[in-house]
């Protein structure tokens, strides 16, 4: 990992979605922080993240580094941290039972990655797919459920739902710049995790059995 990478590219593109995570766009601009759920789920990302080898706080803060250099990796550490609070506080519906819904499927979701033990590269597609799909979730169904009927899809969409009692799966009307900028904001979170870098767990497994082979 470059200097430049750790000491600008990575804190800047974490804050980043730190800040744009919490924006709420309506008559006013608001920033939210993130609930409490979100900073958990966040605690669980990490951790997936340093088993699967995408995050090495071991590479950002290490005793041979300088005093400078381990406080740079503390705050890209720590702007991950937030930035992943809310990347979850962003792809969750704002209130309501979606809310509860998707918030449970977020914590099976992970508990179930961190069963599996993914590799980086498979745990980086998981997590495309994850947020990929809460965002289709929040910004386009439940925003089809939430809004008048203005079009086929949203009439469609209405009616597979009419037996529902919609008060309970509907959310506020979003702003229409709203998706926009959570979707900017979760692809931006996805591209800092493949700018992390981090390291391969197989790479050392191999370099053993080579070594031993070779004794």
């Amino acid at each position: 990992m470059t200097a430049a990478r750790e000491a600008i590219a990575l804190p800047l593109t974490f804050l980043t979605v730190a800040l744009l995570g919490g924006l709420r766009i309506s008559d006013r601009v608001a920033l939210l922080p993130p609930p409490l759920f979100a900073l958990v789920l966040s605690v669980l990302l990490l951790a997936l993240l340093v088993r699967c080898g995408a995050l090495a706080p071991d590479r950002l803060m290490h005793p041979s580094r300088s005093m400078l250099a381990n406080l740079n990796g503390l705050v890209v550490v720590v702007a991950v941290f937030l930035a992943t609070a809310q990347a979850f506080n962003a792809a969750t519906p704002d209130s309501g039972v979606p809310r509860v819904l998707v918030n449970v499927v977020f914590l099976l979701l992970l508990a179930n990655t961190m069963a599996a033990s993914p590799d980086r590269v498979r745990a980086l597609r998981s997590l495309l797919v994850v947020f990929g799909s809460a965002f289709v979730v929040k910004f386009v169904v439940l925003s089809a459920l939430s809004n008048p009927p203005q079009g086929v899809v949203t009439r469609a969409i209405q009616m597979l739902f009419e037996g529902v009692t919609l008060g309970t799966v509907t959310q506020d009307v979003l702003h229409p710049v709203s998706g926009y900028v959570a979707f900017f904001t979760l692809m931006l979170y996805l591209f800092g995790l493949v700018l992390l870098g981090g390291h391969s767990r197989a790479r050392p497994e191999r370099e053993l059995r080579s070594g031993n082979s070779q004794r």
